[in-house]
């Protein structure tokens, strides 16, 4: 659902991009209270994993194909505000590097991927929470819905930009349909890998999983008369090395290496619901007017330039992608990691 430059007009584009300035400001503060030991290594993973299942597009009807948006896992996986900049960083380096997505458009996509899915996500799973199961099965069933309906809440977000400052004359209301329809079948494919997702790190290590925290609940011991949470068993000596992420960490970077460099060759080739929606609605008319700023970049339409193999070209580019997604989001959220540490050292003092 990446926004193209010629959408939406400069006014607007203009407010969204303040607005998505605004929430990534509010999203590093927030952010220093999730970034611990634990989920500091593994947001810049998150944002690399997004970035590679994001070019596997998968059909979802006749001539139309979708991806997945990742809000809802980045939320459920580091926690909202940590998401928020994943999918924030993600959507740069796309619009930058890989000439996908307009940059005039770049608030818009923070707005409509970035925040809508991460904050719609993130509301409904904690609403589940409370009344689903505490165990793995409650959280996978939560994460199924949350990822589920963030998809078309982010298609409607569009719609009403779009609404507010579109560029063509077209019916909201037909578009609203189209947009809420597709992106209704594109959300299924979300929940299903987000829940696969979430899941199998849930198997292995679920106090990585930041929606799984307080999964199972302290056991109770009555000591006179009152209920008291039971010590924790000790640990044995060699947990300290077992509870490190890094086997977790290179898993997911060799699978996101994988589906980037090799899976991705075989992804639908069929626009998706907002390129098939744009095309059939008239909304992409003024579209062909602008050219992409980054449209001469190495990497533009996720290729290597001057490699002649499409099947290497694209291999490269994605891995590429993730190697240097993975550079900057980790980057990033060590330094939110790292502030966080000296406003805690500086309160001790």
């Amino acid at each position: 659902m990446h926004v193209p430059d010629g959408f939406i007009n400069a006014p607007v584009s203009a407010v969204a991009g303040v607005a998505a300035a605004a929430a990534v400001a509010v999203s590093l503060r927030g952010a220093r209270r999730e970034l611990d030991e634990k989920v500091a290594p593994l947001a810049g993973l998150v944002a690399a994993f997004v970035f590679a299942v994001q070019m596997l597009n998968f059909p979802v009807a006749a001539g139309t194909s979708g991806h997945l948006l990742g809000g809802a896992l980045a939320a459920i996986l580091v926690g909202p505000w940590t998401g928020v900049l994943c999918i924030a960083v993600v959507l740069l380096m796309q619009g930058v590097l890989f000439a996908d997505g307009g940059l005039t458009a770049l608030g818009v996509n923070i707005t409509v991927m970035g925040v809508v899915t991460v904050v719609t996500a993130h509301v409904l799973f904690r609403g589940l929470r409370l009344v689903l199961p505490r165990t793995r099965g409650g959280v996978t069933a939560a994460t199924f819905v949350a990822a589920l309906v963030s998809v078309p809440a982010s298609a409607a977000a569009f719609t009403l930009i779009y609404a507010i400052g579109g560029t063509t004359e077209v019916p909201i209301g037909k578009v609203l349909t189209a947009m809420l329809g597709v992106h209704v079948l594109i959300g299924i494919g979300e929940a299903v890998i987000t829940a696969l997702t979430v899941g199998a790190v849930l198997a292995v290590r679920p106090d990585l999983v930041h929606g799984a925290r307080g999964l199972t609940a302290p056991l109770k011991l009555r000591v006179d008369g009152e209920l008291v949470d039971a010590a924790p068993a000790q640990a044995p000596a060699e947990a300290p090395a077992a509870k490190s992420p890094r086997k977790v960490w290179i898993g997911g970077v060799v699978t996101a290496l994988v589906l980037a460099g090799v899976v991705s060759f075989y992804a639908s080739a069929s626009p998706d619901g907002l390129e098939k929606v744009a095309a059939d609605q008239g909304i992409d008319a003024k579209a062909e007017e602008y050219e992409h700023a980054t449209a001469d970049s190495p990497l533009a339409d996720y290729g290597v330039k001057g490699v002649d193999s499409a099947r290497l070209s694209g291999g490269l580019a994605g891995v590429i992608g993730v190697g240097l997604t993975l550079a900057v989001g980790t980057g990033a959220f060590w330094a939110v990691r790292r502030r966080r540490a000296a406003a805690e050292t500086g309160a001790r003092v």
